[in-house]
């Protein structure tokens, strides 16, 4: 019923985040590495604003999802009080353990998913400096 408003939640907080991260970076991370005395190659490091765009843009979209969801079965609707489970003290409880549960549930694993996504791009970051600073290794 209103599940949508728990990943919502959480991408209100983490854009906030990320605006508050982003004006502290200055600018991303860069290491030159020389290979062969005369060509430099520039690796790039992706800064922690940028990856929580990665998980704010996840949020957003399956919010946006799950709004349409709802509002295709008749769940949300465009007058007040919006959300058809309030009008019922019985469907408003029912509404908040829908959130507890499955709201919560997605929410924590799109962050995980997210967690994962980190975790792989700090692997490939490391990857590209490694073989930026053995030239031998390169082809």
């Amino acid at each position: 019923m209103a599940c949508f408003l728990v990943p919502a939640a959480e991408a209100v907080v983490t854009t906030i985040a990320a605006k508050a991260f982003e004006s502290k970076e200055k600018e991303a991370e860069t290491c030159q590495v020389c290979l062969d005395g005369a060509h430099l190659e520039t690796v790039e490091k992706i800064s922690f604003s940028r990856k929580l765009k990665w998980l704010n843009n996840l949020l957003w979209g399956g919010s946006a999802l799950l709004a349409f969801e709802h509002v295709w079965h008749g769940e949300v609707v465009p007058w007040f009080p919006f959300l058809t489970a309030v009008s019922n003290p019985a469907d408003a409880a029912q509404m908040v353990h829908e959130m507890a549960t499955a709201g919560v549930g997605m929410a924590a694993l799109v962050t995980v998913v997210w967690a994962g996504m980190i975790a792989a791009a700090s692997v490939i970051e490391k990857r590209a400096l490694k073989g930026a600073a053995a030239p031998g290794e390169r082809m």
